[in-house]
């Protein structure tokens, strides 16, 4: 595929590009990668081991070493829990679940119906914008964008003759690179904010934050990455794949045939199907005893519909099979589509058949990032950037683009926002707190430098699913087409993201309510 991206004006950005995808495309099949990564972690594991590197953990205080994964304890428990180590893998069950749904939607034709009415009166120079910000919204509901946008952005361009890697690319930049840019409040701000306001309180135990502490701020990043991100999809991405050869099988492409009047019908009452059950659904979650609601994040005491507690947030992804299953389900009858039942298990069984590679790619992800997980290596290199970081006693200014850059780093080896940011915002936060700067504030850089590198690390636990959705339409795609693609949304990203934070607060916009730049608080 690499010989066949060529642009009018070979540039130097598209020569760095080219190499990048010429590399990245002669590596390994991706599930093969994995297994040589999972290799490499435990030979450097059983290496690094005997060494003292002298970092405690952060949350525990216990000495942070190296754990060595070939011990003979080591492999006998990676064999007994190889099983559990699988079906447990987050990602799976998500894909698998949601992609039942998708699949009937989409076989019964009731998607291609919604996009061919939805192409009739949208522009096709604002479908990238549209896309984007469709998949900033995404992140309201977990990782479904990951599922649904994605794979729907690929569809969408497609359909309205466009091609549809960069459709996928806009849109895996609006739902994973800008995951912290969203004007709607989700799970992930109250979570966040818990690690952060435990941090402070190392310095200050008397101090308290706001659930929603950077939500002006997230707010308005939501216009920059739509804006961003429209104008390197329509300027930088999809001019280099204009002679990308689409190659994929033409009978799961969506086709532009027109809406016949039996179709058009039914696409209604299939959409009025689905604002049934959201009716159904607000209905069953509004009182304030719902069994939707879950314990607050901040106050137990209060009931909540976005707490990573509540059934709500934790029932999203059968929620998306469900909302997704009935109106393809009416379409799929009223149309003519189906005749039986034994056509709707066959739309799902079509869509577990393209999740097969997925399937065994998942199987090697799970055990690599278990493996990274349980060495410590990628805890180490958190905690000795932050410290590195903290000795060079930088300005204030500094020290934010510092924070910005090193999470970005760091995420490209350890995923999980939560989880990563539990275990540096101890060192971040108290450390900013000594030099003026506000938890708050300190957060925000750090949502920033977590975001921007999401798109271009294989170890993105959805990273391999994005590989699969392209390569329903170019076969010969590999990661190295993929991060060639992601790269400028990346750098681009994390250059214009860290400037518009600096520049609110040089304006001294709120980051959010009763938030503050400044610690003490002027």
């Amino acid at each position: 595929m690499a010989d066949a991206v060529n642009s009018p004006k070979k540039g130097m950005l598209n020569k760095a590009l080219d190499l990048v995808e010429k590399m990245g495309n002669k590596l390994p099949d991706p599930a093969i990668l994995f297994f040589y990564l999972l290799i490499f972690i435990w030979v450097l594991s059983a290496f690094l081991s005997p060494f003292d590197f002298g970092e405690t953990h952060p949350m525990t205080g216990d000495s942070l070493n190296v754990q060595n994964l070939l011990t003979g304890n080591q492999l006998a428990e990676f064999l007994a829990n190889m099983v559990d180590t699988f079906v447990l893998f987050a990602p799976l069950g998500i894909v698998l679940v949601a992609m039942l749904g998708v699949g009937v939607a989409e076989h019964s034709g009731w998607i291609d119906a919604g996009l061919k009415k939805l192409l009739n009166f949208t522009p096709k120079k604002l479908l990238t914008p549209m896309l984007i910000l469709i998949a900033i919204v995404s992140h309201t509901a977990a990782d479904a964008g990951y599922v649904l946008v994605i794979p729907l952005g690929g569809v969408i361009f497609y359909a309205a003759g466009r091609h549809p890697l960069a459709g996928i690319a806009a849109a895996f930049a609006g739902v994973s690179g800008g995951f912290s840019a969203n004007f709607i409040p989700s799970a992930i701000d109250p979570l966040i904010m818990s690690f952060t306001l435990e941090a402070a309180r190392i310095m200050d135990p008397n101090i308290n934050l706001n659930p929603l502490n950077n939500w002006y701020f997230t707010s308005a990043s939501t216009l920059l990455i739509v804006l961003v991100g429209w104008w390197i999809t329509d300027k930088i991405v999809e001019p280099r794949l204009a002679k990308v050869k689409i190659d994929g099988d033409e009978d799961q492409m969506p086709k532009m045939e027109k809406v016949s009047a039996k179709e058009s019908k039914a696409f209604w009452l299939g959409f009025l199907a689905m604002v049934l059950g959201l009716v159904g659904l607000f209905l069953w979650a509004y009182p304030e005893d719902s069994a939707l609601r879950g314990p607050g994040m901040v106050d137990p005491e209060t009931k909540s519909l976005t707490s990573f507690h509540a059934p709500l947030m934790k029932a999203i992804v059968p929620l998306i099979f469900v909302l997704l299953l009935i109106p393809g389900l009416v379409f799929g009858f009223v149309s003519g589509k189906y005749k039986s039942s034994g056509d709707l298990i066959k739309s799902m069984t079509k869509s577990m058949e393209s999740m097969g590679y997925y399937i065994v790619m998942a199987f090697f992800v799970a055990l690599f990032i278990d493996a990274f997980s349980r060495s410590n290596i990628g805890l180490l290199i958190a905690i000795k950037g932050a410290n590195f970081l903290q000795a060079l006693d930088l300005p204030g200014q500094v020290t934010i683009v510092g924070i910005v850059i090193l999470s970005a780093f760091v995420n490209l080896m350890v995923g999980s926002a939560s989880a990563k940011w539990a275990l540096i915002a101890p060192i971040f936060v108290p450390m900013l707190m000594q030099l003026g700067i506000s938890p708050d504030l300190t957060q925000a850089a750090y949502r920033v430098g977590d975001s921007v590198s999401n798109i271009i690390t294989p170890l993105l636990p959805y990273f391999p699913l994005v590989v699969v959705f392209g390569q329903r339409y170019v076969k010969g795609m590999g990661i190295g087409t993929l991060i060639s693609m992601m790269l400028p949304f990346s750098a681009i990203f994390l250059v214009a993201w860290t400037i518009f934070l600096l520049v609110y607060w040089w304006l001294g916009i709120p980051l959010s309510f009763e938030a503050n730049y400044l610690y003490p608080a002027s």
